[in-house]
């Protein structure tokens, strides 16, 4: 296959590795975002001519249409962590993917991605979690040829995780474990992803699969949040928080983005998703059997970013640093 491939939010973190790996792999890549002004330096990941940019909002199925026109294959990674503005769980992730499914058909647009997430379950107590389930139940209702991948949390140089926890460790003296901090994860390095997403486009033998994606090695969210103060520099206070409390401190952490156009440290509906493990289930098919053979550990490429937070920066001496405090 040498054809058009549209990306559906293939601007951000994991979107743009997507689209430098599709363009390797020697595709014509369309990226459709709702800000093609802001998404132009996404073009020079491939050849000159080889990336385009239109714009396409989730919200507006007529954009949609147009974005796939001519495009043997779709990847549709629109997704939110947290509702703000207009953009809200419901409008992307379930009736945004079933849009972009029905656009498919339409065009008779049988190769389709769709990133999901672990955990996703149209029961889910999680908004999060419930319209991700049931953003798969319409694509493949729509489009049973469909390819469902499901990573676990996602770490790389631009990510919402390590960068989060050693952000929060920057201001704070304590930082609080929700339940404890014993929730399971299997970190993914976005290269990894990227390719896999990649690999199912090209290879049809993943058609009508749901992949469950993690890497190397299963963490706890204290073992996580450990690692990340051993590469910062820092010592903080572990402070286990029921889950109760950590409900009631999401509330209050995503009170300013109601009124203030940021990111919050945390959300209620986050604490929900923390109570389970987003880990694949096992022998679920994943990074293997879409080709990625040698997944990459977080130790590997943690150091490459997170010296940042160090008090010297990358040229900061590596202290003898005690381990964390915690009950």
């Amino acid at each position: 296959m040498q054809g058009l491939v549209t990306v559906f939010g293939g601007s951000g973190f994991i979107g743009a590795q997507v689209v430098r790996a599709l363009a390797k792999r020697g595709l014509r890549v369309r990226i459709a975002v709702r800000r093609p002004g802001v998404a132009y330096r996404v073009r020079t990941l491939g050849d000159v001519g080889q990336i385009e940019l239109v714009q396409a909002n989730l919200r507006n199925p007529a954009s949609i249409g147009r974005a796939l026109d001519g495009a043997e294959a779709c990847i549709n990674l629109v997704g939110i962590l947290y509702e703000h503005s207009r953009q809200r769980f419901q409008t992307l992730h379930t009736k945004g993917a079933e849009e972009v499914a029905s656009a498919c058909v339409a065009r008779g647009i049988t190769n389709l991605v769709q990133m999901s997430a672990l955990g996703a379950d149209p029961e889910s107590a999680s908004r999060y979690a419930r319209t991700k389930g049931l953003g798969e139940q319409a694509v493949r209702a729509l489009a049973p040829s469909a390819v469902i991948i499901r990573p676990s949390v996602v770490f790389g140089i631009d990510d919402s995780l390590f960068n989060r926890f050693a952000g929060l460790a920057s201001l704070l003296p304590v930082i609080p474990l929700p339940g404890g901090g014993t929730t399971k994860f299997q970190p993914v390095f976005v290269g990894d992803l990227a390719a896999a997403i990649a690999n199912a486009v090209t290879d049809r033998s993943a058609a009508g699969k749901t992949f469950e994606i993690g890497g190397p090695k299963v963490y706890s969210y204290r073992e996580l949040m450990e690692l990340t103060l051993a590469e910062i520099h820092k010592s903080r206070f572990l402070l286990p928080l029921p889950w109760p409390a950590a409900s009631l401190l999401g509330s209050l952490a995503e009170l300013p983005t109601k009124f203030l156009p940021m990111a919050p440290v945390l959300t209620s509906d986050q604490v929900i998703q923390l109570q389970s493990d987003a880990v694949p289930a096992p022998g679920a098919p994943g990074l293997k059997a879409l080709g990625v053979l040698s997944p990459t550990a977080v130790e590997g490429i943690l150091p490459g970013y997170m010296y940042r937070f160090r008090k010297g920066g990358q040229f900061a001496e590596n202290p003898q640093i005690t381990s964390p405090t915690g009950i």
